[in-house]
Parts: structure tokens; sequence; C-alpha cells
């Protein structure tokens, strides 16, 4: 099984952005933490962070290209702020038709109002919010329970 983990936008400040609400872990240490726990579950990850929209969409094309070098079976995604307005982003997960779970490190819902709503959750198998950088790793454990039972 090969996972994509795309992280969108300001993901790359994590550790010196705001550490009370996102914590102190640089985005190279949670990737170290999903690479080493996929390992132990035999699972391939790929890592594709970017700050600007249509990067993250035409990655998301590349992940649902069966046959391709960028192709996927499953997406998990930290849009950052895309998470509130990108349509764009929303209708590529959803056009490709790839199992995705949408990751926030701290919980949405106890924020900022506008900050509540995920138009790209919708779209997704599930969302994980709030648990740090945790939700990444039970992510993965949910995509890979989700294919063993297909």
């Amino acid at each position: 099984m090969k996972i994509l983990v795309i992280h969108g936008v300001n993901l790359n400040l994590l550790g010196t952005r705001d550490p009370e609400v996102y914590g102190t872990e640089s985005l190279d240490d949670i990737n170290g933490h999903i690479e080493k726990h996929a390992q132990k579950l035999g699972v391939c990850v790929t890592f594709f962070s970017s700050n600007v929209e249509g990067e993250i969409v035409d990655r998301i094309h590349r992940a649902g290209a069966k046959g391709g070098d960028d192709a996927s079976d499953a997406v998990i995604i930290n849009p950052g702020a895309y998470t509130h307005y990108s349509i764009a982003i929303r209708d590529a997960i959803a056009g490709v038709g790839i199992p995705t779970i949408e990751v926030h490190i701290s919980n949405i819902y106890a924020r900022e109002r506008f900050r509540q709503k995920s138009i790209i959750a919708p779209v997704c198998r599930g969302q994980i919010s709030g648990l740090g950088a945790a939700g990444y790793i039970l992510a993965v454990e949910a995509l890979v329970r989700e294919a063993a039972q297909k």
C-alpha cells in the first residue's frame, strides 16, 4: 500500500509558528514519526508539502493517475488554511476518488469561528482534529485497516 501525505499552507512553519497551538515538532519530525510507523505496518509513504494551492491540486491529480509514478492508494491531507475555502482542493479529492483522510494538528472546532468549517471533510473518509501529530498516525492506521477489509 502506498499512502501520500500532503501538508498544505504554512505547515512548513511547524515548530516555530504558534507552538502553543501546533506544538514544537517540525514538519520533518512529524514526517519521521509517520515514516517509522508506516514501515512497521509495511506501508510506503510519500510526502508532499506546498504553500501553493495549484501545486496541491496537481499532486492530488497525479496520485489518482492509476499506474503513474506518483499514483497512491490513499491520501492523508492537512490543507492548513485551505481547509476552509479551497473548492479546488475539495474538487480534486472528489475527482480522483482515492480514500482520503483530513488531519489537523489543532482542534479546528475549538478555534476561531472562521476555522470551524471544513469544506474538504465532506469528500473525505473522515477527519482527525486536535490530537496533534498523533492524528497522522491514526490516519495511517485507519487507511491500512480499511484497505485490509476490502
